[in-house]
Order: structure tokens, then C-alpha cells, then sequence
């Protein structure tokens, strides 16, 4: 297994990239992750149900929707996210990579910032993100994010339920 820090972040300005997620290797974990940045930023359904591996066991862990696993429920959550009355972004930041070869561990830190009814929260969400090389592309298969910060983790909670 190799490891190194990435110079790279990855928010308001990621592009989609799934045409280059086909490449073997770093390269194309890398399309793959910026994809889904551009995805979440740009609340693109579309582009983001491209860079999920379409399986019942893929799962998403994060501070509000709990644990889901498979494509639907995880793409029924975001869908809220971007069709709903809040105002979202995130910038992936400090991350590293843990390359297996056909599987790569992007792990980090996203800040970034919660918008709704006048009221705006900053975010502060460690966040890791497993991609594997399956079926010809690179594709998430796992992402786990948390807010470590309690009092800012209660904010969070009560902008998102107001």
C-alpha cells in the first residue's frame, strides 16, 4: 500500500471529471473523487449517482442522515439535500490517500458552510472516502463523515431540523 499527502482540494471549483474516472490508478480515483465534489457543490444528481458503485452494501455514514446502505437510500438523502431550502457547500481539504491499488482511502477534513432561513453554519466535518476499481471505473463504495465538535454538532442538528 502506498500513502501520500494530497496538495489537492476539492469544492466550489470541482469539475466533473467521470470521462477520466475510467483510468486505472491514481488518476482515475482522483476524477472520481473531484466528480463528486463537483456533484454535491452543484447539486447534480445525476453526476453524483455516476461516482456511487451501484450495490446494496455501498454505505454512507454522516452526521444527520445515520447509516445508509445501497444506492436508493443514499441518493433519496442527497437528493433532499439539493432539492431542499438549504444552501450547502463543502471544500475537501487536508487530505490523504491510502492507494491498495483497486481500492484507494481518500481520508480529510471538509469545511464548508450550512445556509437556511437566514441562519448560516460553518462546517467542520472529518470525512473519509473509500473508492474502488470495479467494472471499468472508479466509483464510491463507502464514505463516513463526522463533526467532532459537539456544541457545533448541536448548531447543525438544530438548522437542519428548524
Amino acid at each position: 500500500m502506498r500513502y501520500a499527502r494530497m496538495d489537492q482540494t476539492f469544492g466550489r471549483e470541482a469539475r466533473n471529471c467521470l470521462n477520466r474516472a475510467t483510468e486505472p490508478g491514481m488518476d482515475g480515483a482522483m476524477a472520481a473523487l473531484e466528480s463528486f465534489y463537483f456533484a454535491f457543490n452543484n447539486g447534480d444528481l445525476d453526476v453524483f449517482g455516476q461516482v456511487w458503485v451501484a450495490h446494496d452494501l455501498i454505505r454512507l455514514k454522516n452526521p444527520l442522515g445515520g447509516i445508509l446502505e445501497g444506492i436508493e437510500p443514499i441518493t433519496n438523502l442527497y437528493a433532499g439535500i439539493f432539492n431542499g431550502p438549504a444552501d450547502v457547500w463543502v471544500e475537501f481539504h487536508d487530505i490523504v490517500a491510502y492507494d491498495a491499488g483497486d481500492a484507494v482511502v481518500f481520508s480529510g477534513r471538509e469545511r464548508g458552510e450550512f445556509a437556511k432561513a437566514g441562519l448560516t453554519v460553518p462546517l467542520d466535518i472529518r470525512t473519509t472516502r473509500v473508492l474502488h476499481h470495479v467494472d471499468g471505473r472508479w466509483g464510491q463504495i463507502h464514505h463516513h463523515g463526522s463533526i467532532t465538535d459537539a456544541d457545533l454538532l448541536t448548531t447543525y442538528r438544530n438548522a437542519v431540523n428548524n
